[in-house]
C-alpha cells in the first residue's frame, strides 16, 4: 500500500475545486483559495509529483460518438492463475469498447465497464472477445440505465473528539510514555 500524502486545508481546496473543473486556471485557483497564484502553482506542482494527482481527463458521451449503450460484464476467470490473467487483462484493457476494469473479490473475479453501440453490438462483445477466450468460465451482463458522477473524492476525515465526562480529569503521559492520571487529580 502507498503512503498517505499529508494534506492541508489549502490542498483539500484545491483538489475539490480542480476535481469539479480541471480546467480552472491557476489565477481563478489562487482566489478561490486565498493564496497568490505562485503559492498555487507551486501546491499543485507538488500534488502532482507525489502522485495526488495523477493526470486530466477529457470526458465524452458516449452517445454522441455511436456508443450510447453501456453494460457492467461480470467475469469469472477459471483457472485464476497470474499467468492467465496478465494476459486477459492486456486484452480487455485494449478493447476499445472498455470503460473501466476492476479486479474483485468474490464469486466474479472482474467487472468490466464497456460501452457499445448497441445491443447486437454487446452480444458480439460478449460472444467474441469474453465468452470465446478459454480462461472466462462465465459473462454476467448488466445495462446500465443511468449513470451519476459523485463529489470530489478527498481524504477520510478524523473522527471528531470525544467529550470528556463532566468531572473527568484528561491523563497525562508519564516519563515512560504511557498515560497516567494528572498530578492534579491525586492527593
Amino acid at each position: 500500500m502507498t503512503d498517505s500524502v499529508v494534506l492541508d486545508t489549502v490542498d483539500l481546496h484545491i483538489l475539490r475545486l480542480l476535481q469539479n473543473d480541471a480546467r480552472t486556471t491557476y489565477r481563478e485557483l489562487a482566489a478561490e483559495v486565498g493564496v497568490a497564484p505562485s503559492t498555487c502553482l507551486d501546491r499543485v506542482a507538488r500534488l502532482r509529483r507525489t502522485g495526488v494527482v495523477l493526470g486530466h481527463r477529457l470526458r465524452l458521451d458516449p452517445a454522441k460518438i455511436g456508443r450510447g449503450l453501456e453494460a457492467l460484464l461480470m467475469v469469472q476467470v477459471r483457472p485464476h492463475r497470474r499467468e492467465l490473467i496478465g494476459p486477459f487483462v492486456e486484452r480487455v484493457r485494449a478493447l476499445p469498447e472498455s470503460r473501466a476494469l476492476f479486479h474483485l473479490t468474490g464469486v466474479d473475479d472482474y467487472l468490466v465497464h464497456v460501452a457499445v453501440a448497441d445491443p447486437a453490438d454487446l452480444q458480439r462483445l460478449v460472444l467474441d472477445e469474453f465468452t470465446s477466450r478459454r480462461e472466462v468460465a462465465r459473462v454476467d451482463t448488466r445495462l446500465i440505465f443511468q449513470q451519476w458522477e459523485c463529489g470530489p473524492l478527498l481524504p477520510p476525515q478524523p473522527p471528531p473528539p470525544q467529550p470528556q465526562p463532566k468531572g473527568a480529569v484528561p491523563a497525562q503521559p508519564s516519563p515512560s510514555g504511557t498515560a497516567s492520571p494528572s498530578a492534579a487529580g491525586t492527593a
